[in-house]
C-alpha cells in the first residue's frame, strides 16, 4: 500500500490543526452538550463527522463539485442555508430558561429516532456548509495525489480523519457536558440558545451573500 509514517505524520498534523480552530460546528457541539449533555450530543458529533467523510469521500474521487463557484457545491449551501435559517429562527422563538429539573430530565431521558435524526442533521447542516472544510480536503489530497501517494494509502488517511472528527468533537462535547459546568450554564440556557440562534442566522446569511456575489 506504500503507507508513509512520514506522510502520515504530516497529514495527521495538518487535519488537527484545523480540528483546533474553532468554527460554527465547535459552537452547535457546545450548545448541545451544555443542554443536553455530551451523550446526546453524540448525534451532533457523528452528524459533522459524516459532513467531513463526504468532503473525504468526494476529495478522494477528485470530483469537481469540490470547487467553490461549482454549481453542486453551489446547491449544497444554498440547502445547508435554508436548514440553518429554519433552525435558527426555532431556537430564537422558542428560547426559555430551563430549571434544574427540566434539564436533568432532558438530559437523562431517552432519546428518540426523530430527535437524534434532528440533531445528527443539525450537525451535518453546519459542517456540509462551511466551504473551508470542503477546501481544506480538496487541497489536502490533491497535494497528496501531486507527491504520489499511493490511492489505498489515501484511503487510510481518509478513514482516520474521520474518526478523528469524530472523536475530537466527542472530547470536546465530553469536556463542556461535564455536570460541573452544565450546573453553572444551566441558568443561561435561554441565552444560550439566543445566541446560537442569532450565530445560525448569521452565518447561513453570509453564505448566501458569498453566493449571490459568485453567480449574479
Amino acid at each position: 500500500m506504500g503507507l508513509s509514517l512520514q506522510q502520515f505524520a504530516m497529514v495527521a498534523g495538518a487535519h488537527l490543526l484545523a480540528l483546533l480552530s474553532p468554527g460554527p460546528d465547535f459552537f452547535l457541539i457546545a450548545r448541545s452538550a451544555l443542554l443536553r449533555g455530551w451523550r446526546k450530543t453524540g448525534a451532533v458529533c457523528f452528524g459533522i463527522a459524516c459532513a467531513n467523510g463526504v468532503f473525504i469521500a468526494l476529495a478522494l474521487g477528485g470530483v469537481a463539485a469540490l470547487h467553490r463557484h461549482g454549481t453542486a457545491f453551489a446547491l449544497v449551501q444554498a440547502a445547508g442555508c435554508v436548514y440553518l435559517f429554519y433552525l435558527g429562527g426555532l431556537m430564537l422563538r422558542h428560547a426559555r430558561a430551563a430549571s434544574i429539573g427540566t434539564h436533568g430530565q432532558d438530559r437523562t431521558s431517552a432519546p428518540t429516532a426523530s430527535a437524534w435524526l434532528a440533531r445528527f442533521a443539525t450537525g451535518f447542516a453546519s459542517a456540509i456548509l462551511n466551504p473551508k472544510n470542503a477546501l481544506f480536503y480538496a487541497s489536502l489530497f490533491a497535494l497528496l495525489a501531486a507527491r504520489d501517494a499511493p490511492f489505498g494509502a489515501q484511503i487510510v488517511y481518509g478513514a482516520w480523519m474521520f474518526v478523528a472528527v469524530f472523536g475530537w468533537d466527542l472530547l470536546v462535547a465530553m469536556s463542556i457536558g461535564h455536570p460541573a459546568v452544565v450546573a453553572r450554564f444551566t441558568r443561561h440556557s435561554a441565552s444560550i440558545e439566543r445566541v446560537t440562534g442569532a450565530v445560525l442566522l448569521a452565518i447561513a446569511a453570509s453564505v448566501l451573500a458569498m453566493l449571490a456575489r459568485q453567480w449574479l
